[in-house]
């Protein structure tokens, strides 16, 4: 009797009276199975209580476990064990192969006047073409391009990956992109002007093959746009040489039209000819003028020598005012008069000439530029080539069980704090 009140005022057995109760004839049937000897009197021993205990149903245990321990297993403990087994159990290996490379050109770098508020002075064209890589390595067009070649869809769903790695089949083309940018990881550092990229697969020699794949797509996106980029400087320049010389053209009809018209290969060496012709009778009507006034002095007004020198003089004048009214017409009433006709002239062989020029130069730009499509201007320079890896570095199974230890912790501890101050405040 002494036993069975010892073992109900043991700690753990302060219930009520029904469970009391229930726990005397549990402990009675107990010690029927165990004879008592001389010293039944003392209390059993911590070991005899737990191994009582533990056989008593699992039902009795959880109802003696506290809210906060249950909380804690399920919030806490369920997670990581869940996790765990994932990580450790069923995640499948996936391995790294990872590239680096440049792009350089055979170009200056130009001025930028905006790159001089970000303290980055020039701005190189290979820069330009290195974010165009970056963002071409995670689009759909580098999927298609690799399609031709490889299976991705085969690559990236294999027997041994897990189902919550592996891409999930049949998938769309919208899927697998939303997939490669999780296998493909290119990142372009502008300090060092260095593009790396980062490619992950289920096995060491698909991450091998398709990081090759990528450096040679890499390469001929390059080329390409290097390619494209000459060809349109060249069809810019041929066009160019089209305009100008159908321009000069144009203006060489105008100038033969003119000749045609007025009758004049040159109205410029015209009028130097009338210039001359007309200095000529100015000359000879001096002399002629000075020899009547000698003339005069010695003879009358009706001598015959005299009569001759007048009517000379008569005709020299006349002769001068014809040759000044062709060259100029001072009323400028008349239209067909050498200053008109050589104003016009003039004209038409300034935009000859400035024609000319346009053409030369578009000549001399379409040299260039056939020159400058013979040679590439930007080009790969692969420093770190891909290589066979050797060791899977994801999942990160340590870091992951961490991380969702760290996140079921605070979740835990964060609602016991919330509960505790709905109940401080009920």
């Amino acid at each position: 009797m002494r036993l069975k009140q010892a073992l109900i005022r043991t700690p753990g057995f302060d219930r009520p009276a029904s469970t009391v109760k229930e726990q005397g004839s549990l402990v009675t049937a107990r010690l029927a199975r165990f004879p008592v000897t001389d010293n039944s009197h003392a209390l059993p021993s911590p070991v005899f209580r737990l191994a009582e205990i533990g056989r008593e149903p699992r039902a009795v245990i959880i109802s003696r476990l506290s809210p906060r321990t249950l909380s804690f297993a399920a919030v806490v403990l369920l997670p990581i064990a869940l996790a765990a087994s994932y990580l450790f159990l069923i995640a499948a290996d996936q391995y790294v192969a990872e590239f680096r490379f440049s792009l350089n050109t055979a170009d200056t770098p130009r001025l930028d006047p905006l790159s001089l508020l970000t303290g980055n002075a020039t701005r190189s064209p290979a820069a330009l073409e290195s974010q165009i890589v970056v963002q071409y390595l995670t689009s759909r067009a580098i999927i298609d391009e690799l399609g031709t070649t490889l299976d991705l869809r085969r690559m990236f769903s294999p027997p041994q990956a897990d189902w919550w790695a592996r891409l999930s089949l049949p998938a769309p083309i919208e899927t697998l992109v939303q997939y490669w940018k999780g296998q493909v990881d290119p990142f372009y550092d502008p300090a060092n002007g260095t593009v790396t990229v980062r490619v992950r697969a289920f096995s060491a020699g698909d991450a091998l093959e398709l990081a090759r794949a990528i450096v040679g797509a890499s390469e001929k996106l390059v080329n390409d746009l290097s390619l494209r980029g000459r060809r349109d400087r060249v069809r810019s320049a041929e066009a160019e040489v089209g305009q100008a010389e159908g321009r000069l053209q144009f203006v060489l009809g105008e100038i033969r039209g003119f000749r045609d018209r007025e009758g004049l290969i040159d109205p410029g060496e015209s009028a130097k000819t009338s210039s001359l012709l007309a200095a000529r009778l100015r000359d000879e009507l001096v002399r002629a003028n000075a020899e009547l006034s000698t003339l005069k002095t010695y003879m009358r007004e009706d001598a015959p020598a005299i009569k001759v020198l007048n009517a000379r003089i008569r005709s020299l004048e006349t002769q001068r005012r014809a040759v000044a009214q062709e060259i100029t017409d001072p009323d400028k009433a008349r239209q067909g008069t050498l200053s008109h006709l050589l104003g016009s002239y003039e004209q038409l062989e300034s935009e000859r000439k400035f024609a000319e020029a346009a053409y030369q130069h578009a000549l001399l730009r379409l040299d260039q530029a056939r020159a400058d499509a013979d040679r590439q201007h930007i080009y790969i320079a692969s420093f770190v080539p891909p290589m066979l890896p050797e060791e899977a570095l994801y999942p990160r199974r340590w870091r992951s069980l961490g991380i969702v230890a760290l996140v079921a912790f605070a979740l835990w501890g964060i609602g016991g704090l919330i509960i505790q101050s709905v109940r401080a405040h009920l």
